[in-house]
């Protein structure tokens, strides 16, 4: 089965922006936000993703994701997702003995930057920079399927 466990935080400075070691753009949308699970495509780079994530609040979930052909990620952005699309480069930046995953948001949630941070155990010890700033892993708010409907520039 698989799980993702991860911690999201709000990023408070630039500081992390010279300890990036690679960077990707990324587009998604959502096929359907009800019930138990999200299913969304995602763009990244030159590789499509489709993606079903267990709709429970907190820091573990379960996650199946799969790769699939560009094009037809591409066709199922532009042709069958609900609401707008989420854009935003990922940042992957290693700091504290940790690999974070920064998006720094574009369009209507621009102004929106957050922290991943995958781990292995949900008690697992996190070294916490200080660029970041307050963990916000249990509100739903900050879910990429909330910031279709609610963007982060209409809060």
């Amino acid at each position: 089965m698989g799980v993702e466990i991860e911690r999201k935080y709000l990023v408070r400075s630039d500081a992390w922006r010279e300890k990036v070691q690679r960077a990707s753009r990324m587009r998604q949308g959502y096929l359907t936000e009800a019930g138990p699970a999200s299913v969304r495509v995602r763009v990244a780079g030159d590789k499509g993703y489709l993606n079903i994530k267990s709709m429970t609040v907190g820091v573990e979930r379960h996650e199946y994701e799969y790769e699939i052909d560009l094009g037809e990620a591409n066709e199922i952005l532009d042709n069958l997702c609900i609401g707008p699309r989420i854009e935003k480069t990922r940042y992957y930046v290693e700091d504290g003995g940790h690999l974070f995953e920064v998006d720094v948001f574009e369009g209507e949630n621009a102004g929106l930057v957050v922290a991943e941070l995958e781990l292995t155990e949900v008690d697992q010890p996190v070294n916490i920079p200080d660029w970041l700033g307050d963990e916000v892993s249990d509100d739903p708010r900050y879910y990429n399927v909330s910031l279709v409907r609610h963007p982060y520039s209409r809060w």
